[in-house]
Formats: C-alpha cells, sequence, structure tokens
C-alpha cells in the first residue's frame, strides 16, 4: 500500500510537480491522491489535472467566518483519507483542529528557527549569513515553527540577492521535499516532543 499524499497548492505547484514526477515511480512509496488549492485557475490545479489527479477549491470569500472555511477545508481533505498533508505553496493558515486531524508538512527557503516568515532569503541577506537553505517541518500553530524533519543547506555568494538566493534554494528545497516524503511514506515517522525521526513508527 503506498501512502496517500493530499497537496495543499496556491500558485504555480512546482514541489508539487516534483511529487507528482517522484511518485510515477512505484518504488517511491506514495501517490498524490488529490490536489486542493483556495483558489482557482491557478497551474498547480492544472497539473494536477493533467495527471489525472482529484482536484478541490475551497475559496476563503466563499464562507461567512474563517472557521467554517477551514471545517470545509479539512472535510474536503479527510474525503481522500490522507497519511500526510504537504502545503505546497499554499498560502493559507490551517487552524489547530485541522492540524490535529492530518499530519501536515510544509517547507519554509530558510535554516529555521531562523528568518521566519514570508521573506527568509531577503532576510537572510540582509542579516548578512553566509549559509542559508531550507527547511521541512512539521507544521503547527506558529509561523515556521514546527518540529524540523529535515534541512539542506545553500552557501551565500557575495553577490546574492534575495531573488538569486531563493532560486537556488527553490531547487535543493523541492529535493529535500520529495527525498523526505518518500522515506516517510516508506518507512514512517516518530515525533516526540520537537525532534522527529523518519524511520519510526508508521502513521
Amino acid at each position: 500500500m503506498r501512502a496517500r499524499l493530499v497537496v495543499l497548492v496556491s500558485g504555480a505547484g512546482t514541489n508539487l510537480q516534483a511529487l507528482i514526477d517522484a511518485c510515477a515511480d512505484p518504488d517511491y512509496g506514495a501517490e498524490v491522491v488529490a490536489v486542493g488549492a483556495d483558489r482557482g485557475d491557478i497551474e498547480g490545479l492544472a497539473r494536477a489535472e493533467r495527471a489525472g489527479i482529484a482536484t478541490f477549491v475551497r475559496r476563503v470569500d466563499d464562507f461567512a467566518e474563517r472557521q467554517q472555511w477551514d471545517r470545509a477545508l479539512g472535510a474536503a481533505v479527510a474525503d481522500f483519507e490522507p497519511q500526510v498533508v504537504v502545503l505546497a505553496g499554499f498560502m493559507k493558515l490551517v487552524s489547530p483542529d485541522f492540524l490535529a486531524r492530518f499530519l501536515t508538512l510544509n517547507t519554509h527557503p530558510a535554516l529555521c528557527p531562523s528568518f521566519p516568515g514570508m521573506h527568509g532569503p531577503r532576510d537572510a541577506i540582509d542579516y548578512g549569513v553566509k549559509v542559508s537553505g531550507a527547511t521541512l517541518f512539521v507544521v503547527d500553530g506558529g509561523v515556521d515553527t514546527g518540529p524540523i524533519v529535515a534541512q539542506v543547506p545553500v552557501l551565500v555568494a557575495d553577490d546574492d540577492d534575495a531573488e538569486s538566493l531563493h532560486e537556488r534554494i527553490k531547487s535543493v528545497e523541492r529535493q529535500m521535499l520529495v527525498d523526505a516524503v518518500g522515506r516517510i511514506a516508506r518507512d514512517g515517522i516518530e515525533i516526540t516532543g520537537r525532534r522527529v525521526r523518519v524511520g519510526g513508527s508508521a502513521g
């Protein structure tokens, strides 16, 4: 049995595409069973449709309250019975209730806990660090604060700006995500406080 993945997107879906490509290998251990979004008419949904993957859209503006949207999103995800939910450029925060139901992973273009938030590469450049990178973490109630699953370093060049650094980070971020999700699918994950071990008990 391959692990069932639901991927949530808000834009182009390049990390989603990397997962779709990886799942084409039967030995990868996972399959993307659905792709959800908080908006329609985006490339991430088109990528899923081209791959024959089920899609759904839950727009915040279609609900009177944010909690209603969150419940509707959770219900849509639950319909596909995922073992793992991946936020792949999903630009909305989900509730503690959602996170209690699903093992939810996200990436950040910096080495957490440094430089959380929307501008990780820019903040790293401004601070003058010599090494930045990408982090994969289990989503919790904070902003890029969850237990760390994997990290990959990226050297900061003297002539880097935020855009050039971010482009290099994105390439290693995609590979890190694919590698870690595959290992979780095949070998399981164990989370004890802030410590994460891939290869722990499955589920």
